[in-house]
């Protein structure tokens, strides 16, 4: 047999790829064609030139996803990986056949449908009969027609959708069933495995839907289902949804009904499964509400379990199982709950989502205040200046620790209006103390989302122009693995600030990624080192190494320097020794209210540093 790799190249007619061609009965292309586009390609060829002349044709008639591989003794693996939607397999072919590859098709479950064009340069009888006896859809002979080509690929994907909307999508509510629903199931943790991601399942459950169908009758409990399906399909969000992405072959998230009135929500990439208890609820509230039939109002209550991988199962059984038994306790508590599989895991995703909703509340009913924790010069023990830092104060008298609130703050957005607050009123206390004749410079610590993700120079303008007080008493504190994330961006930023007569301070200086060329970049006013290396730094010469190190290069590129957690005499003078310009630290005091700083301010002797 001879081979011909020539690939026709001629464009089609616009009768070729006319969108109206009948494709098979009752079932026009026209309203799916765009859909149809986004389909997989996967072609295996051992000629790439013929690969990429196919590709190129294929995209300019709209088709956007392919794999190509040359490698045939990689088809299989690679099928495996990629689950396209179509395959063009070529037939001769070293080492492993289009043949051989075919038959591994065929006996594979998971491709015993996948369509498949055989594309080959031998034009005998033979070689058609035997590929479309071992299960080809399809038979092209090279060189290819383009315009062929082009309506055969549409034809078969159209095909294939219409066999895939009867065999795994629910006719009722269109949502895909519990077939499809495993398939993707086992495809995400196979991945998940792969790919060291985590995979969570919700397990949506109405329970009283049998006795409204049984009382209602099937029309209106038809309907009702309906409706849950549409509902529960918009209410998940775009950022709850992993949208599908073409070059990573990412799967989206899906909700997938699996029983009567049972449905599931599949979420292959997930950073942790304790996060959910936000989107658990949010279905909940929203499932709750009632539903509108035939002029009435319904109630139909939702038990949500949740399970993860690898957390709570290794493989799709039991993953399905774990998510089961989650929504069996939820409804066990009551209608309207939501659990997850592991017990500690449930315990900790609701204190958190208990947490943020206490944390809208905290903010609207202005529960956070304001502690100074003083700065303070090493050589002449002279308060310098002071540090804002928030606290929680509940209205039930308890407190709750920064380090608890502050990240769940930055994940969900609300450092942004907590961020505000505390920069205005630091700039409020500044003006305060000034109108008292103390000249103290106040930092406040920004988040990276408040650099970033606001016009936040716009903002401290307006922050220090509203309490009239001069901006170089306004320092502003950020760390090192925050101003990383955009480096040019953040020295753009930072630089603007300077222009204000900002100084700004790098905090927790040792603990990040420490390239000196970001003391280089940054242009900073201060460095502060982190308190982790004040602990032992009496007893431990590799601290003591460390802590001198960093304030020498400070000093050299101009910078003042501040070390944190201070906590007795002993660290103080190895400080005045190294040269150390200011500490923080209950040597001196812990954090305190603005009014016994002020107190202190006016019992102090020495205040030359501070007093105008």
């Amino acid at each position: 047999m001879t081979r011909n790799n020539t690939v026709l190249m001629e464009q089609p007619s616009d009768q070729d790829l006319d969108p109206d061609t009948e494709l098979m009965p009752s079932y026009k292309l026209s309203d799916d064609f765009a859909q149809l586009q986004h389909a997989r390609i996967m072609m295996v060829d051992d000629e790439p030139i013929t690969m990429e002349a196919v590709q190129t044709f294929l995209e300019d008639v709209g088709y956007r996803e392919f794999v190509l591989v040359e490698d045939s003794t990689r088809a299989m693996s690679q099928l495996q990986e990629q689950k396209p939607d179509i395959l063009l397999l070529d037939v001769i072919m070293p080492e492993v056949s289009g043949f051989d590859i075919l038959k591994k098709l065929r006996k594979d479950p998971s491709f015993a449908h996948l369509p498949v064009i055989i594309l080959t340069s031998s034009l005998d009888a033979e070689t058609k009969l035997t590929a479309l006896d071992l299960g080809a859809t399809d038979f092209l002979s090279k060189p290819v027609d383009p315009s062929e080509l082009a309506l055969r690929v549409r034809n078969t994907l159209a095909a294939k959708a219409y066999q895939d909307q009867l065999a795994y999508y629910d006719l009722l509510t269109n949502l895909p069933n519990n077939h499809l629903f495993e398939d993707r199931a086992s495809w995400a943790i196979e991945r998940a495995r792969r790919e060291k991601l985590k995979v969570a399942l919700l397990h949506i459950r109405f329970d009283n839907f049998k006795k409204i169908n049984d009382a209602l009758g099937p029309e209106v409990g038809n309907e009702l289902l309906k409706q849950l399906a549409d509902r529960l399909t918009k209410h998940v969000r775009a950022s709850d949804a992993m949208t599908r992405n073409a070059a990573e072959g990412t799967p989206w998230a899906d909700v997938f009904r699996v029983g009567s009135a049972d449905f599931s929500l599949l979420l292959p990439s997930i950073d942790d499964i304790a996060n959910l208890a936000a989107l658990g609820q949010r279905i909940l509230d929203e499932m709750c509400k009632p539903l509108q039939v035939l002029g009435n109002e319904t109630y139909l209550t939702p038990s949500i379990g949740i399970a993860g991988f690898p957390e709570d199962a290794t493989d799709t059984a039991s993953l399905i199982k774990c998510a089961l038994n989650a929504s069996s306790q939820a409804c066990e508590q009551g209608a309207g709950c939501l659990q997850f599989y592991s017990t500690e895991m449930n315990e900790v995703s609701i204190r958190r989502y208990r947490l943020e909703t206490d944390l809208h509340n905290a903010i609207v009913n202005k529960e956070f205040r304001l502690l100074y924790q003083p700065k303070v010069n090493v050589h002449t023990g002279n308060i310098i200046g002071a540090e804002a830092l928030i606290r929680w104060y509940r209205a039930d008298g308890t407190t709750v620790p920064p380090n608890d609130f502050i990240p769940i703050a930055e994940e969900t957005g609300l450092i942004l209006p907590i961020g505000e607050w505390v920069l205005r009123e630091a700039c409020h206390q500044i003006g305060c103390w000034h109108t008292e004749g103390f000249k103290l410079k106040v930092a406040v610590n920004i988040s990276a989302r408040q650099l970033f993700e606001t016009d936040f120079v716009a903002l401290v303008e307006s922050a220090i122009a509203a309490e009239n007080i001069d901006p170089r008493y306004l320092t502003l504190e950020m760390t090192e693995s925050q101003l990383i994330t955009d480096v040019d961006r953040a020295v753009h930023i930072m630089r603007q600030l300077r222009e204000l007569g900002i100084p700004i301070s790098m905090d927790d200086f040792g603990t990040g990624y420490s390239s000196l060329s970001y003391l280089k970049q940054f242009p900073l006013d201060e460095v502060k080192i982190d308190r982790a290396f004040l602990i032992d730094v009496v007893n431990s010469q590799k601290d003591q190494a460390l802590v001198t190190m960093i304030t020498y290069l400070a000093h050299q590129f101009g910078f003042q320097v501040c070390a944190e957690g201070v906590e007795d005499q002993d660290q103080l003078q190895l400080l005045k020794g190294v040269e150390c310009d200011a500490y923080q630290g209950f040597y001196f005091s812990p954090p305190i209210e603005s009014i016994k700083l002020t107190e202190m301010l006016r019992g102090a002797v020495h205040n030359s540093d501070i007093i105008d």
